[in-house]
């Protein structure tokens, strides 16, 4: 009898847990999201052009070395800035904005939430911080680990804001360090026109990114593609239209 019991506490505590999950996701996909134009993955163009961006930054060291390595293969990124890494780091913010990159919200601690009221809350005191480094409010988030829900997605596009997520298969886990050539690989093995990718310049050892992007930026250069900003991208993707 009382391996019967403990097996039905089990057996809730799973299906508590399986709903939770389940709930931590949107029940609308992504076309719904995409014919609302709430949300962007990728593009559909035939115009050699690749938007490379950039989470959990900005980091003193690794985001400037990113930074030079696009200065110097003329490429743009999108940073998707965590707030208070911005207020610690407000001179590298600074000169990306400077140089013709994009900043971007990944709200102000990284939390693993769920509560919309809290992640508005950080878009908003994220927003804060980056105006007053840069003069500039932006409209672009991306959710903590891609994660969001129907409600969220709904309160942020009241806000005015855009949801940016990535081509699924141009997620380089570089968070992982999973080693250089597998990075370089993960992008160049699946590019494509209008493709969104993600790497991460703050948040841990990004020496990998590094040494990866200096391999692939030079080869998509050689290949003919021109590295673009979000922005930009949503403009192209309004003229296809």
């Amino acid at each position: 009898m009382k391996k019967i019991i403990f097996f039905l506490i089990l057996l809730c505590a799973g299906t508590t847990f399986f709903y939770v999950i389940d709930k931590a996701f949107a029940e609308k996909g992504r076309k719904y999201y995409e014919n609302l134009g709430y949300i962007v993955w990728d593009i559909q163009t035939k115009e050699k052009v690749i938007a490379l961006t950039f989470d959990d930054g900005p980091h003193p060291k690794y985001t400037e070395q990113v930074l030079n390595l696009l200065d110097q293969y003329g490429a743009k990124g999108t940073f998707f800035l965590v707030g208070e890494q911005a207020e610690k780091n407000p001179q590298v913010v600074l000169r990306m904005y400077q140089d013709g990159h994009e900043i971007a919200n990944h709200t102000y601690t990284h939390p693993f939430t769920k509560s919309v009221s809290k992640v508005m809350k950080e878009i908003e005191q994220t927003n804060d911080t980056l105006f007053s480094i840069t003069g500039y409010s932006p409209k672009l988030f991306r959710p903590v680990e891609g994660q969001y829900t129907d409600q969220l997605v709904k309160e942020v596009a009241k806000e005015g804001y855009k949801i940016v997520m990535w081509s699924w298969h141009q997620d380089t886990e570089d968070w992982r360090n999973p080693g250089v050539n597998k990075i370089v690989n993960k992008v160049l093995s699946g590019v494509k026109e209008g493709n969104i990718v993600l790497f991460h310049d703050g948040g841990g050892n990004r020496q990998q990114t590094v040494k990866a992007l200096e391999k692939i930026l030079p080869e998509l250069k050689k290949q003919g593609y021109t590295f673009i900003t979000i922005s930009e991208m949503l403009e192209l993707q309004k003229e296809i239209k």
